[in-house]
């Protein structure tokens, strides 16, 4: 009876050995599929970040460069309608050839007063703002979406 317990004990003491080890290499298991999660969303994260940074970069960059714009054409603008520059636009016609020899010839410039000039200047800030708008998009869209 001694040996049929002790062939029991050998028998409990195993199985327990194998479920440990067992309970073990699932655990490193585990731990190393949690280790591997944690790299890829840290590495998430680090993109992420730098995509932000790239796109922060973007925007100090291209705001800068519509402000310097705004800055140059308000400038324009305020000596135009201060009269110390004019706004000369430069055309050309297509003149009939029954046309009398009075007429402006080709390249001649127009003057244009001091309010068609702000009005000018303010649609030039117009197409400078879409322009750098346009610049910055296109420049995300190259850096971002690749």
């Amino acid at each position: 009876m001694a040996v049929g317990i002790l062939v029991v004990g050998i028998v409990v003491a195993g199985r327990l050995a194998f479920y440990y080890r067992d309970s073990y290499h699932h655990a490193l298991d585990k731990q190393r599929e949690f280790a591997q999660l944690a790299e890829t969303r840290l590495d998430t994260i680090n993109n992420m970040q730098r995509q932000q940074r790239e796109v922060a970069d973007l925007d100090s960059k291209y705001t800068r460069e519509l402000t310097n714009a705004r800055l140059e054409n308000d400038r324009l603008r305020d000596d135009v309608a201060a009269g110390r520059r004019q706004l000369r636009i430069k055309g050309t016609c297509k003149l009939s050839e029954t046309t009398a020899s009075s007429s402006m010839g080709n390249g001649s410039t127009i003057e244009v007063s001091r309010e068609t000039g702000s009005t000018v200047f303010d649609i030039r800030s117009g197409i400078i703002s879409d322009q750098q708008k346009l610049r910055f998009l296109q420049e995300y869209v190259k850096k971002q979406c690749h």
